[in-house]
């Protein structure tokens, strides 16, 4: 826990147990880094892995008044480009495991690549000059439409003036109980960036390097873990433990797990809230909006498959495709409008571009009689998977581009253990010998990243467009679930 003398708490990962004073310095020469690279009015990109340093990197360019720009570490560096010199980054930052491909996108964009474990070793510390003007993340969310854009974080409603009245005001907003939290995400989401929060109100954090369901067991019996953020992909797999590795571990001194991501499946969530009591609380919303409903466990109890009501601030509206509202228990497209003044904004948007107060994430819903939430379908063809959300159109262009392909469509299948998995439905081109699943899989691993492939491919003869080219999604998911329901959870 923080001393009195110091502004952060502990820092745990695989390597290394970071003490407040030792947080407090490294945080300290990390804004000094960040002043002689001459990042003032620029961004500081971190392609960083799941431990204290990548934290220590947010850190610092927060107290720096630096936004910093978390990159997914599964994105290949054709695929970092873009989101560097859209973001206006005057640097990227690494870890070991991610150099070479942080070299590479730095060189593709013509900015400096900078490697943690030498970038502060140069640097004195320096005391914190918290009367700079303040600066947040720049995450990059696909929305609905699967083109990267930029958002900063939505973790206030207004950011404020300075550096200091930032720190404060993110300390007092964290929504984590006093104790340790738990990292257990890939640090460029922003559920488990969410720790910075924890780590600004002196509580200390634990960064483990990936998931695995018994680690977090065991992180949590052994550092007293009161909190976290999970995706529903976490549930289940922790529930596929053998009961007696689950009875192995005390996790009595959890207190609030946030969960995010994607739905999650009643039954599942039922088994957590029976395992770990009612400490799960549901969070749903976007990037670009926060957290725009939520619901607790003795609350979604009572509500089963809700994902809450509205968050003060928000107002959801369901809307038939006219854009009426409709009555309550009726299902149409899910909107919100955000009363607090600040809007769904993207960076480099054209004035008043996304900043009206009214938006929508995307999907299918209704509101019951109490004002609480449900989530039906999705309006757009994204698919969670995991927690992550892939857009199908970016394996579809991939997969058009193979000889022996005349036409696919890429679609949300039910996956056991992920929610929902990419599926390529592909007709096979004429005069050619039909290609097999595994030179359509070689073809998409060699041009995309691994998450956005398929994991299954299938031959048809049609994907069913309609005389203006146009394709039912909807129609072709129907097939492949058990219920009307055709997406995960």
């Amino acid at each position: 826990m923080m001393t009195q003398e110091s502004r952060f708490g502990s820092l745990i990962d695989e390597d290394r147990r970071l003490e407040p004073a030792e947080v407090d310095d490294l945080v300290g020469r990390a804004v000094r880094a960040i002043d002689q690279a001459g990042l003032a009015g620029r961004r500081l990109a971190v392609l960083g892995e799941n431990r204290a340093g990548t934290l220590i990197a947010h850190l610092g360019a927060l107290c720096a008044g630096v936004s910093s720009v978390p990159v997914p570490r599964y994105l290949g560096a054709d695929e970092i480009v873009p989101v560097l010199l859209d973001s206006g980054a005057g640097a990227i930052l690494s870890g070991p495991a991610t150099a070479e491909v942080a070299g590479k996108a730095a060189a593709g964009a013509g900015i400096a690549h900078l490697s943690y474990d030498t970038w502060t070793a140069g640097a004195a510390p320096s005391p914190l000059r918290l009367d700079r003007p303040a600066a947040t993340l720049l995450v990059y969310t696909s929305g609905t439409t699967g083109r990267p854009k930029g958002t900063e974080m939505r973790w206030l409603a207004v950011l404020p003036g300075s550096v200091e009245e930032h720190l404060a005001a993110l300390a007092a907003a964290s929504p984590f109980p006093p104790g340790p939290h738990l990292v257990v995400g890939p640090l460029h989401h922003t559920g488990p960036l969410s720790a910075l929060r924890h780590a600004l109100a002196g509580g200390d954090v634990v960064v483990l390097p990936r998931f695995d369901p018994e680690a977090v067991l065991r992180a949590v019996a052994e550092h007293g873990v009161t909190s976290s953020v999970m995706v529903p992909t976490h549930f289940a797999r922790l529930l596929a433990l053998p009961a007696a590795v689950r009875r192995r571990y005390d996790v009595g001194s959890l207190r609030r797990v946030v969960h995010t991501g994607a739905a999650c499946p009643p039954v599942v969530k039922r088994a957590m809230i029976d395992w770990w009591g009612p400490v799960l609380s549901e969070a749903y919303g976007g990037s670009e909006s926060g957290t725009v409903c939520s619901i607790g466990s003795e609350e979604w109890l009572a509500h089963p498959g809700s994902v809450g009501r509205p968050v003060p601030g928000f107002e959801a509206l369901v809307l038939d495709d006219e854009g009426r509202p409709l009555p309550a228990g009726e299902e149409g497209a899910l909107w919100f409008r955000d009363r607090s003044g600040r809007g769904v904004r993207y960076h480099g948007a054209a004035a008043g571009e996304g900043e009206a107060g009214l938006f929508t994430l995307g999907e299918i819903g209704r509101i019951d009689a109490d004002g609480y939430v449900y989530i039906t379908d999705r309006g757009s063809d994204m698919v969670v998977s995991g927690g992550v959300n892939l857009y199908p159109a970016e394996a579809e262009a991939v997969l058009a581009r193979h000889p022996a392909v005349a036409d696919a469509a890429v679609i949300g299948v039910p996956h056991a253990d992920m929610g929902e998995a990419l599926h390529a439905l592909v007709v096979p081109a004429a005069g050619t010998p039909p290609p097999a699943p595994e030179e359509l899989d070689a073809f998409c691993r060699s041009r995309l990243a691994a998450p956005k492939c398929p994991r299954s491919f299938e031959l048809v003869e049609s994907v069913g467009r309609d005389a203006m080219g146009k394709i039912d999604k909807r129609a072709l998911r129907r097939p492949y679930w058990p219920t009307d329901r055709t997406i995960g959870g």
